[in-house]
């Protein structure tokens, strides 16, 4: 989600009006992908290097993110709706997630298995390392699209991404249209057999045994019960 505050200042617009026309526009092309059979839609919303900006734009950045998120939640945009329960969608906005980091944190705590007897050395492999990442739950992105004309990952899902297509386009977040969302997907269907041929190559087959499966399922609801007390102490510290 690329180009909010540029757009704000080129339009004149306060910066927290840019960041909330690139809600509208994240929305809109949700719409977009349900309709398309898109089944998941990931975005980079927030970096923790974005907290280097002034305090009073990224307080006004969480406040919008919490309202805005609450909305999608509670679907007051209508996204969840019976007429539109037959092609469902999950989307995933990721906020404060640098994936060095998160590579880091699945090597420690893979290493704090095999230290707690819950995995062996032998058992480390790249599946193991995948199912420790955040990400576990969903599967390796086909499209990776970059606006406003940066040519750069800005360290996003760095793990996930080494057989997908990235397209990189100028244009500002809330300027994105439905027509550059269908010229990346066709610039995908135009090299999605090369692409296909390279995954099918580094693809090996999982052998995984009970005691690995145990321990992805042990680390993930260490994590659950961890993301319940954050939420838990949020919600008391707002009454």
């Amino acid at each position: 989600m690329d180009g909010n505050r540029r757009y704000a200042k080129k339009q004149n617009l306060p910066i927290a009006e840019g960041y909330s026309k690139g809600y509208d526009k994240m929305v809109e092309l949700i719409y977009l992908c349900r309709t398309l059979d898109i089944v998941e839609f990931t975005i980079y919303a927030f970096s923790i290097g974005n907290f280097k900006r002034n305090k009073e734009e990224v307080d006004s950045l969480m406040n919008l993110a919490r309202q805005k998120f609450k909305d999608l939640l509670e679907d007051k945009h209508n996204m969840f709706r019976p007429a539109f329960r037959k092609c469902a969608i999950s989307a995933i906005a990721s906020f404060c997630h640098p994936p060095r980091d998160e590579i880091t944190h699945a090597i420690k705590d893979i290493i704090q298995g095999v230290k707690d007897n819950d995995i062996l050395l032998e058992d480390i492999n790249e599946d193991l390392i995948t199912n420790c990442l955040y990400t576990y739950k969903s599967p390796n992105p086909d499209i990776l699209i970059r606006t406003s004309g940066e040519i750069r990952l800005s360290d996003f899902l760095l793990w996930q991404i080494s057989n997908t297509c990235i397209y990189f386009i100028k244009v500002l977040w809330p300027d994105i249209s439905s027509w550059n969302l269908l010229s990346v997907i066709f610039y995908y269907q135009r090299y999605y057999s090369s692409l296909q041929k390279n995954r099918d190559n580094f693809l090996e087959p999982i052998i995984r045994n009970t005691r690995v499966s145990t321990y992805i399922d042990k680390l993930h609801n260490k994590r659950d019960m961890e993301i319940e007390k954050i939420y838990q102490s949020a919600i008391q510290s707002q009454k």
